[in-house]
C-alpha cells in the first residue's frame, strides 16, 4: 500500500503530493511510457534500461498503490499481464508535458541523449510549434525498433497513438528514437540521418520536410 499523503513534506499542497506520487526516480517515466496505452513488465524495462526489474517492481506497487495504475490480463488470444494507467493516471499528461517544457527552456538539457519511442511521441506533442495549428491534415507513420505508431494533423490538431503505419502518406523508419529526434529538434539533414543513423522515409517526402518543421525546441532562457 502506497504511504499516506504528508509522509514526505507534512504540507498540504497538491505539488507536495504529486511529488509524493511521482517524485520517486523513476516514477514519472513509468507514467510517461504508459500514457499511449497498457505495457508489459518486459516493455517498460526495454523502454527503461537503466532500471532494475527490483525497482520496477516497487514502483508499480507504489503507483497502483496510489491508484495511479492497474494491472490486468491481455483478453484472448493475448496472454498475460499489462500495467495501465486509470484515468487519474492519464490525467497527469498535462503535467509531464509541462515539466518538459519548462525544462528544455534550460541550456544544460541535452536533447541527444537517449530516449524511448514513447517519449518521441510525447515530445512532438508538448514541442509543437503555432504553425501546427494551420498544417494541412496528415498521417505519418513512425517505425521506432519494432514499435509502429501513426502520427496524426487533423484540423490543426496533434494526436499519435499506436498502430500500424501501412496507410499513412509517409513513414519514418529508424532503429531507435534518437535519429527521428535528430530530424525533428537538431535540423539534421534526412540524407545525413538516411547515411549514417539509420534512417528510412518511405512515401511523401515533401510531407515528411513540412511535418518536420511543425516542432522545435524552445529557446533557451539562461543561455548566456
Amino acid at each position: 500500500m502506497a504511504s499516506q499523503h504528508g509522509k514526505w513534506y507534512g504540507d498540504a499542497c497538491g505539488t507536495a503530493f504529486g511529488l509524493e506520487i511521482l517524485g520517486e526516480r523513476w516514477a514519472m517515466l513509468i507514467v510517461r511510457e504508459l500514457l499511449l496505452g497498457p505495457r508489459r513488465f518486459s516493455d517498460l524495462r526495454e523502454a527503461l534500461p537503466g532500471i532494475s526489474a527490483k525497482v520496477l517492481t516497487e514502483r508499480l506497487e507504489n503507483l497502483a498503490g496510489w491508484g495511479v495504475l492497474t494491472r490486468h490480463k491481455l483478453a484472448p488470444p493475448a496472454s498475460g499481464k499489462v500495467y495501465e494507467l486509470t484515468e487519474w493516471g492519464y490525467a497527469a499528461e498535462p503535467a509531464i508535458m509541462e515539466l518538459g517544457r519548462w525544462a528544455a527552456l534550460s541550456a544544460k538539457h541535452d536533447p541527444q541523449l537517449p530516449l524511448s519511442a514513447v517519449s518521441l511521441m510525447t515530445s512532438m506533442k508538448t514541442m509543437q510549434l503555432p504553425v501546427l495549428a494551420d498544417a494541412p491534415d496528415m498521417r505519418i507513420g513512425m517505425q521506432v525498433g519494432a514499435e509502429e505508431f501513426v502520427v496524426s494533423i487533423s484540423a490543426g490538431q496533434f494526436a499519435a497513438e499506436r498502430g500500424a503505419v501501412e496507410d499513412c502518406q509517409a513513414v519514418l523508419r529508424a532503429p531507435a528514437a534518437p535519429p527521428i529526434a535528430g530530424a525533428l529538434y537538431a535540423d539534421i539533414p534526412l540524407e545525413a540521418l538516411e547515411a549514417d543513423a539509420g534512417l528510412k522515409v518511405e512515401g511523401d517526402r515533401a510531407l515528411v520536410v513540412r511535418f518536420l518543421g511543425l516542432f522545435g525546441l524552445p529557446p533557451k532562457l539562461d543561455a548566456a
